[in-house]
């Protein structure tokens, strides 16, 4: 998968530091790994599938360490991939959907927000993001695009819905390879000294959590500042409004 399109129109590196949001998803599975990602240091943001065998106590965990916490919803792809539980789907109506949608965030305490697990398919959907975004908005929650294709209409829709949202940047490990994640992790790091931010995902693999204990605690030195998703929201709304004026 490859960068989302520019967002900013104006560079907000001459108020801030460059700053990157860090989202870790998938977290629920795996007690271990899950519990290695939520100690790695600074500001990192954990999406948190719903009904899994560790997602709450994980979940718990994060907020408790001061990280800040997302349901990680899942929705269906193009390539028709295993969803597990809480899928949202094309074959639910809406009564059922917002159901489903509301049930997942119940089961993640201490949400601040939501983004997409997959989704390749329904993020392209009008009808169904604009009842994600009905949910988000009457719960006071945030949105996450996690852009798993270029054909989404979350984010606008999201915009158009007063839902407060960002759309990820970059995947960093697409490829569970050290190389791979280091050169990720480096564009991700790029984009934010020329955009001002940008939003990174990652994911509980052993050698993204391998390369992140190692390169986290490094960004300050390199003058690059680290923000929950919820800040970044709050930084992207101000450049926007900065530059409108």
């Amino acid at each position: 998968l490859g960068d989302s399109p520019a967002e900013l129109p104006t560079n907000i590196v001459s108020t801030h530091r460059p700053t990157i949001t860090l989202i870790i998803d998938d977290i629920g599975y795996n007690a271990a790994l899950g519990e290695r990602a939520i100690a790695l240091p600074g500001a990192v943001t954990y999406a948190v599938l719903p009904h899994t065998p560790h997602g709450t106590e994980l979940a718990e965990l994060a907020y408790t360490q001061g990280k800040e916490v997302m349901l990680h919803a899942p929705m269906s792809n193009q390539a028709n991939m295993a969803l597990g539980p809480g899928a949202l789907t094309h074959d639910l109506g809406k009564e059922e959907f917002t159901n489903t949608l509301s049930a997942a965030i119940e089961a993640v305490p201490h949400l601040r927000g939501v983004n997409n697990h997959m989704g390749s398919a329904l993020t392209e959907e009008e009808a169904p993001m604009l009842w994600v975004m009905e949910t988000l908005k009457e719960k006071g929650l945030y949105f996450v695009d996690s852009y798993t294709t270029a054909k989404s209409v979350a984010g606008r829709i999201a915009k158009e819905n007063a839902v407060p949202t960002i759309t990820r940047n970059i995947f960093l490990d697409n490829v569970q390879e050290y190389d791979d994640i280091d050169r990720e992790f480096k564009k991700l790091v790029a984009r934010a000294r020329s955009k001002g931010v940008a939003v990174g995902i990652g994911h509980p693999y052993q050698a993204t959590i391998d390369y992140l204990e190692i390169a986290l605690p490094l960004l300050d030195q390199e003058g690059i500042d680290l923000v929950f998703a919820s800040k970044m929201i709050e930084l992207q709304k101000e450049a926007a409004i900065t530059s409108a004026l």
